[in-house]
């Protein structure tokens, strides 16, 4: 085997992560419309044809992205699935100060990508419906485990607040901003959920 063929076999592995990686630091820089694909090749750094192998258009990229971020744990709603954490805990825990120290603060992935992408028919924007639409019914689920006699009415309350307080804290830069939403939270639990007996 030549050494180029090494190099060249060397440079092509990772090509996918590479570009994920890519397109996340740019997305979170500068917005997903405003990110061209020859800027992540660039970036990544892949050719522009090792670029369009892994994903065809952008809107593939777009998504890949953000079941990447769906899977990774890292965004607000990836909390409502740790068993380690009791189920009213897990749902204060939306509120909580996001984990990662990045500046300025960055919303909720899911609703800055349906903003970019308005069409609700667009790809990228269901996507993003159906993990708003998959933390409503975590929390739903939750709260019926709690014993709430109305949980899915509640949850959506609470998912509201959550989304809400996410936007502010981007809007704002403001990173611990879900202690409001939280306090107001909590108000709607200690209503809803049975007293100890």
């Amino acid at each position: 085997m030549s050494t180029t063929t090494t190099a060249s076999q060397r440079q092509g592995r990772g090509g996918r992560e590479r570009i994920l990686a890519a397109a996340a630091r740019l997305f979170a820089a500068q917005g997903i419309n405003a990110t061209g694909m020859e800027q992540v090749a660039e970036r990544a750094p892949v050719s522009k044809r090792t670029l369009y192998a892994h994903f065809r258009t952008k809107n593939d990229l777009v998504i890949a992205h953000l079941q990447g971020l769906a899977s990774s744990g890292a965004t607000l709603e990836s909390v409502l699935s740790r068993d380690d954490i009791p189920p009213r805990e897990r749902i204060l825990a939306l509120f909580d100060e996001p984990a990662t120290d990045t500046a300025p603060v960055r919303g909720c992935p899911f609703i800055d990508a349906a903003a970019e992408f308005p069409d609700p028919q667009s790809a990228v924007h269901s996507y993003a419906r159906e993990q708003k639409l998959l933390m409503a019914r975590s929390v739903t689920a939750l709260l019926t485990e709690l014993g709430c006699r109305e949980p899915a009415a509640l949850a959506e309350q609470l998912v509201t607040l959550a989304d809400g307080a996410a936007s502010r804290a981007m809007v704002l830069d403001e990173a611990d901003y879900g202690r409001h939403a939280r306090a107001a939270a909590e108000v709607l639990l200690e209503r809803a959920l049975p007293g100890p007996a």
